[in-house]
């Protein structure tokens, strides 16, 4: 039997924060880079995702806690697509990917990690970025600290 040891997950594993929707701000500002939240803005959040598939997968919400298209406002939708455009830019500044998959798991069953607060997925792309890791041992390698990249991408959205 091979071991793939990942001891930052038992932070996660044993927090009492598990209730709580990654994608709800609160009030407390002081959290934001360890919960790697990147922007706040009037409608919509952006953040890391905490277990990304390369580095730079980012994660866009609306603000208010709803979980499908049809409960946004047409402002909000608006302002997400628009955050999702901001983020690629500074995703391409940043970390000069050659490519992104940009989308929404709607549902469980379709992949979502929290189904009632929708959020769109960023993962900037390159080329040679997926390996044998992946497809054989369903092990995913990141190039980069996840603090590394925050830091990096951090003063694009200030």
């Amino acid at each position: 039997m091979e071991i793939l040891w990942a001891p930052w997950r038992m932070e996660y594993v044993s927090s009492d924060n598990k209730g709580e929707c990654i994608f709800c701000p609160g009030e407390d500002r002081n959290q934001d880079e360890q919960r790697l939240i990147l922007c706040i803005g009037n409608l919509s959040i952006i953040l890391m995702n905490r277990f990304p598939y390369i580095n730079g997968h980012l994660l866009i919400a609306p603000l208010r806690h709803v979980s499908s298209l049809d409960a946004l406002s047409a402002e909000e939708k608006l302002d997400l697509i628009t955050q999702v455009e901001k983020s690629i830019g500074v995703l391409k500044e940043a970390l000069r990917p050659e490519g992104f998959n940009v989308g929404l798991n709607l549902g469980k069953v379709a992949g979502a990690g929290v189904e009632d607060h929708i959020h769109f997925h960023i993962v900037p792309r390159w080329e040679g970025d997926t390996n044998y890791m992946t497809v054989f041992g369903e092990v995913r390698v990141i190039p980069e600290h996840i603090q590394e990249t925050y830091r990096k991408l951090l003063p694009f959205f200030k």
